[in-house]
């Protein structure tokens, strides 16, 4: 049973990052502790109560596809009729459109839930928060007035369709078609992988479609972006006919089986009635709105699945009497938890998900500073930061889910491989995150080629310097905390130095620096992480004289763990940042 981490998130929220401060943004008056103490409780108990009971029986039925449209597995209806009359789709959108306005780092925290809970439900409303996302910032006023009450509301759920039989991840060899027809477009083409392309939890689906109108340039630079609502909308908001989009087939998968993919095809006969978002040819930059949201998004499901498989593991450690391990315990066989090995991975998976939680919520936090902050300045760099941090969170969030996963497995031993006890689908729902929305690869490039040489990286030596400062100024005569301080400030080194061997890279061979950029993008997660591992710990010192005792030395001890086991992975990553190219760049594809 998945129990809601609430304490930690109330830590990481109220004590590290000191969420309350945002109270002060002009937009976020009515932001405090105890309102986020509020939504959070009440989303732990939807997830727990709703969505949890829902996740392994989804997993073994699947969605179906029928000639009439998808139909989700059982419960699922219910569950989100639940979610709406909860009021959840309205959590971090405007006001002006029936939203709440929350923090970003608040709705952050509760994605977590949902994604631990069900990973498969939470795709649905997470690709309809950043459809919305998109139309708020782009869309015309109709547009607005049309689609976004009903998306807002969750009466209707929203799509990104990009990918291509033949496109992949390559936007630019995009083919699907829109022909001008009066004010409005018609779309031709297919599009495949599709999350949530078509269901029966909604009247309507809209679908934001890239395209290329006749005529546009070759490239990215001709690519447009088109609503295309499942079902037509007329100008008084009501349903009318359906429209040209039918799901042809959903994809049969390694995991998230309750979550359709689908393979969609536009204008079959007279086109799909289509209306283009902004300007022509503008496409890309907009869609790229609901793909930087969204990457946040799924970085934070790394280490949410991983949260509910250190659980899992956990309590089967607790349980599972097997062999008498090294030390002082009573005679005969004991739990497996006392063994030093299987010890070893739950602190791994802990401590890991603590630090992938610590900088996802970071991120949150800066794009909250970036949105709303009082003095423009503190906005600029805010946000400055939070585009550095968000390929680091939706590739090292995503890869340390996928190890935290597979640890859990571990922990169970042969019972592990068998689907029975739960820990195997953890590691098949887990896997598509590391791939949806960018690849690690592309993160990485991402990281480096835009958010590093955009800047010649003064975004990082801010990140950097900023870290480096902090640590110095921890104090402490706390055994623990003082030696994750100081790993903490040699791993800080580490990045720095990996740094600047990588920037002199893009300067003279880029291709050096992209043979290295995974490497380096999985660095900046361990520091970060580490970086708030040992803030945390010392906070965790000053408050452990209080009732709170077991938790603050949990967290002292979890940090020393990450400091000694984790975080030392940052010297071999460095080293092959600063020497590792060439036995890649120097290759023949030939031979590999």
């Amino acid at each position: 049973m998945y129990r809601a981490p609430l304490r930690e998130l109330r830590f990481v929220l109220d004590e590290l990052l000191g969420a309350a401060s945002l109270a002060a943004c002009p937009d976020l008056g009515d932001y405090s502790d105890e309102l986020a103490a509020s939504v959070l409780d009440e989303a732990a108990r939807f997830a727990q109560t709703v969505l949890d009971p829902l996740n392994k029986p989804g997993d073994s039925e699947g969605a179906r596809w029928t000639s009439d449209g998808v139909v989700t597995a059982r419960g699922f209806r219910d569950a989100y009729q639940q979610f709406v009359a909860g009021g959840w789709p309205q959590l971090g959108a405007d006001p002006e459109f029936g939203g709440q306005r929350v923090p970003q780092v608040l709705a952050t925290a509760v994605q977590e839930l949902w994604a631990s809970a069900n990973l498969a439900f939470k795709l649905c409303p997470m690709l309809t928060h950043g459809a919305v996302h998109a139309l708020e910032l782009c869309g015309s006023k109709m547009q607005k007035q049309l689609f976004l009450h009903k998306m807002v509301s969750g009466e209707w759920t929203g799509t990104m369709d990009l990918t291509e039989p033949q496109a992949g991840s390559d936007l630019a060899q995009v083919r699907t078609r829109a022909v001008p027809d009066g004010k409005r477009f018609r779309v031709f083409g297919q599009k495949i992988f599709i999350t949530w392309g078509d269901h029966d939890l909604t009247s309507n689906t809209i679908h934001m479609v890239l395209a290329r109108i006749d005529g546009s340039p070759p490239g990215v630079k001709g690519i447009s972006l088109f609503i295309v609502p499942k079902v037509l909308v007329n100008d008084d908001g009501s349903l009318g006919a359906r429209n040209e989009v039918r799901c042809v087939s959903i994809e049969h998968k390694l995991g998230i089986h309750a979550s359709p993919t689908c393979v969609l095809a536009f204008g079959d006969q007279d086109g799909a009635v289509a209306h283009l978002v902004g300007e022509a040819n503008h496409g890309l930059a907009y869609m790229f709105i609901m793909m930087n949201a969204a990457r946040l998004s799924v970085g934070l499901e790394g280490y949410a699945v991983g949260e509910r498989a250190f659980q899992h593991a956990a309590e089967w450690a607790r349980t599972r009497i097997q062999g008498k391990p090294p030390v002082a315990q009573p005679s005969g066989p004991a739990p497996i938890i006392h063994h030093p090995d299987v010890k070893r991975m739950l602190l791994t998976m802990k401590s890991s998900t603590e630090a992938a939680r610590a900088l996802a919520l970071y991120a949150a936090f800066q794009l909250d500073l970036g949105a709303y902050a009082a003095e423009e300045s503190q906005r600029t760099a805010a946000q400055i930061r939070a585009d550095l941090l968000i390929p680091i969170v939706k590739g090292w969030c995503t890869e340390m889910g996928n190890e935290i996963a597979g640890l859990g497995v571990q922990v169970h031993g042969g019972m592990g491989f068998i689907e029975e006890t739960g820990a195997a689908q953890y590691v098949r729902d887990v896997r598509i995150t590391t791939i949806y929305e960018g690849t690690t690869g592309i993160q990485s490039n991402d990281l480096i080629g835009r958010k590093l040489g955009r800047d010649r990286g003064a975004a990082m030596q801010a990140l950097l310097a900023d870290m480096a400062r902090e640590l110095q100024a921890l104090k402490t005569d706390n055994v623990a905390a003082s030696a994750t301080r100081k790993a903490a400030l040699e791993a800080v080194t580490l990045l720095e130095r990996a740094t600047q061997s990588l920037l002199g890279m893009l300067a003279s061979r880029p291709d050096l620096g992209m043979a290295v950029s995974v490497p380096y993008l999985k660095l900046c997660g361990f520091v970060i992480g580490g970086w708030l591992m040992a803030k945390s710990s010392a906070i965790a010192v000053a408050r452990s004289g209080g009732p709170d005792r077991e938790f603050y030395e949990g967290k002292i001890r979890t940090a020393l763990f990450y400091a000694e086991q984790v975080l030392p992975s940052a010297l071999a990553l460095a080293r092959v940042v600063e020497s590792g190219s060439s036995s890649v760049v120097e290759t023949d594809a030939a031979l590999v």
